[in-house]
């Protein structure tokens, strides 16, 4: 099995966290949390995830405003990233593009749905990592 990987998941919905990081440990990943934009900045900075989870609506830097900043941070601009939507908040496509996002999930969605999807971008990651 791989080593470790370090999940950052960031929401400012406190049960959200903790239902997806208990999934998480439980298959074996590293979480680190947090429950807004500016906090999860200075973690990716600092903590390197493999993968960043993040909502889209969050006080204090929304979920669009956190991937731009990671985006023009040397450290942090290749971190895949999976966005949370509410229903009626719809990420468009161009944004996607824009923000390199690896895929969006809208809420509410299942830990096992959020599990493989991030199984999936891992696995896509390695395997672009080693062309």
């Amino acid at each position: 099995m791989m080593a470790d990987r370090k999940v950052l998941v960031v929401d400012d919905e406190i049960h959200i966290v903790h239902v997806v990081a208990i999934k998480l440990r439980n298959n074996g990943y590293e979480v680190v949390t947090a429950d807004n934009g500016a906090q999860a900045f200075e973690l990716a900075c600092s903590e390197k995830p493999d993968i960043l989870v993040t909502d889209l609506q969050m006080p204090v830097m929304t979920g669009l405003e956190l991937v731009e900043k990671l985006r023009d941070n040397e450290v942090t601009k290749d971190i895949p990233v999976i966005m949370l939507t509410a229903r009626n908040f719809a990420v468009s496509d161009e944004q996607q593009q824009q923000l390199r996002l690896s895929g969006c999930l809208s809420k509410p969605f299942s830990p096992k749905e959020l599990l493989s999807t991030i199984e999936d971008i891992l696995y896509q990651t390695e395997l672009a990592g080693k062309s």
